[in-house]
């Protein structure tokens, strides 16, 4: 019982969300406090172009940090949020964003999980109905006699 409470306590320790912060140095951080809260909420909508699934705001990442000063930089030299995310999107792609706009090429994005749904459904239908079509064909009384005498062996 002692094992299973510790087990359970783990999995619960390992399902809360991760805190973290990129931020290293207060140094990075704006002294307007509204200047520092645009700064920090367009990070978190950057996506870290080392790690991927984090924001810039919670990587550590060199890069991630070149990427705070220059939202930081546009925001203090009087960029609108606008501005500094289409800075962003102009030297680094819509996949910069973690939450990429919804446009032509970002469609099949967008329904890529509905379509492979469909997919998934339309390949179960088929192969279900394909195993209701197959004949089976009852065993000869020799083929049985055979079976049954392998089975003993």
């Amino acid at each position: 019982m002692r094992y299973l409470t510790i087990l359970f306590l783990f999995c619960i320790g390992l399902s809360t969300p991760h805190l973290s912060f990129g931020i290293d140095s207060p140094d990075e951080m704006l002294k307007n406090t509204q200047q520092e809260q645009r700064a920090q909420h367009l990070g978190s909508q950057l996506r870290c172009l080392v790690c991927q699934n984090e924001s810039i705001e919670d990587s550590s990442a060199d890069l991630a940090k070149d990427l705070r000063k220059v939202v930081r930089q546009r925001i203090v030299a009087g960029d609108t949020d606008s501005q500094v995310m289409q800075w962003m999107v102009d030297h680094y792609g819509n996949f910069i964003r973690l939450k990429p706009p919804f446009t032509f090429t970002t469609a099949l994005l967008w329904f890529m999980p509905i379509l492979a749904l469909g997919i998934g459904c339309m390949i179960a239908f088929v192969t279900l109905r394909k195993n209701k079509n197959t004949v089976t064909t009852e065993l000869s009384k020799e083929e049985r006699q055979r079976l049954a005498k392998l089975m003993k062996e």
